[in-house]
């Protein structure tokens, strides 16, 4: 009976410690749920919505971008294009002249730019300065023509806005376009308070606003009272429901493959597009300004920009999304007598009066 005992004893531990190990397997055990299978669509007619305004309706049923998919496959080719893209800055005088804004040519921390001023400027904005870092797949807008956007934003919220021109390949890849922007942000900072400045761009420049915040952060910089990115190209590496639900649907970007994706490898020049500083919705955001973002319903990118909205709200960071109906990718830019292009600006200009100081 003792031996029985004894046994038992001994035996009641090795049990207890099998079942323990028992369990512990069980927990260590992940079960694979199965990939829903892709949704197969068929092909329909999507009309142009009434709910927006003629001049918006006349660019959401426009033709597909005849040369969206018109790659460059050599050095020159890729100059040719943007060159092309540079002298329509020529073109820009009658629109100045139709906005009441001013633009002239400066250089700001060895960058060169152009501040862009409005006809009048309320008081509270004399101390408020915007940095606006313009769009073009990394590679177009060279020049007075990517001052366009910063004329809306002086006209339409009547603040000073510097453009930043910064350098873009072939010639000048990744990182020299960010370099260029935060040597921008720290020369602004010798001229106004970051509590008064906002950093501001669409697609390509709305990348580059998150990475200057992101670089700040690094370098241990002040970063800007507020940030405006529009409809951003945050990743890269084409991840998001958008590419496939919007792809032939936005009529600038068109798809996924084309050649602002072209543009964005060229610039990136073999560096990881996962990178934060090329893809930065996989950046850490917390200690971000206030953010407004702009997209819509057609745009490419919606899913870049809703990805970064997210990210930035569980980092506990103030953000605002709003998404404009039928708009394919900034098509907010491509008429300035859409009701919708002034709208846009007016909400961001509202915005960066909320939170920027005075």
């Amino acid at each position: 009976m003792k031996a029985s005992l004894s046994f038992a004893r001994r035996a009641v531990p090795w049990l207890a410690l099998v079942a323990i190990t028992i369990v512990v397997s069980v927990r260590d055990v992940k079960i694979q749920t199965p990939v829903p299978e892709p949704l197969e669509v068929p092909a329909r007619t999507v009309p142009v919505p009434s709910t927006v305004s003629p001049e918006m309706q006349k660019l959401i049923g426009a033709p597909l971008s005849d040369n969206w998919n018109d790659v460059p496959q050599t050095v020159d080719e890729w100059k040719a294009i943007a060159a092309r893209s540079a002298a329509g800055g020529r073109d820009l005088a009658a629109l100045r002249q139709e906005l009441g804004v001013q633009a002239e040519p400066l250089t700001l921390g060895g960058v060169k730019g152009f501040m862009v001023t409005p006809q009048a400027m309320p008081p509270k904005n004399r101390d408020r300065l915007l940095i606006h870092l313009h769009g073009g797949c990394y590679v177009l807008g060279g020049g007075a023509a990517g001052t366009r956007e910063a004329m809306y934003m002086a006209a339409f919220g009547r603040f000073k806005v510097m453009s930043i021109d910064y350098r873009m390949p072939p010639a000048f890849p990744y990182p020299a376009a960010l370099d260029d922007a935060v040597a921008a942000w720290k020369a602004a900072l010798t001229m106004a308070q970051p509590k008064n400045m906002a950093v501001f761009g669409t697609s390509a420049g709305g990348a580059l606003t998150l990475a200057v915040v992101l670089r700040a952060k690094q370098e241990g910089l002040p970063v800007p009272g507020a940030i405006a990115p529009g409809t951003p190209m945050s990743d890269l590496t084409k991840t998001g429901d958008s590419f496939h639900t919007n792809a032939l649907l936005d009529n600038v970007l068109v798809a996924s493959d084309g050649r602002c994706d072209a543009m964005a490898k060229l610039y990136a020049n073999g560096h990881d597009l996962k990178d934060p500083m090329l893809s930065p919705v996989y950046g850490d955001m917390h200690g971000f300004p206030p953010a407004i973002l702009t997209t819509g319903t057609r745009d490419l990118l919606l899913s870049n920009t809703v990805r970064v909205h997210r990210k930035l709200r569980r980092a506990g960071v103030e953000a605002a999304l709003h998404v404009y109906e039928g708009q394919s990718h900034a098509h907010y830019l491509r008429d300035r007598t859409a009701p919708e292009t002034k709208e846009v600006f007016e909400e961001i200009a509202r915005f960066f009066d909320e939170h920027l100081g005075s």
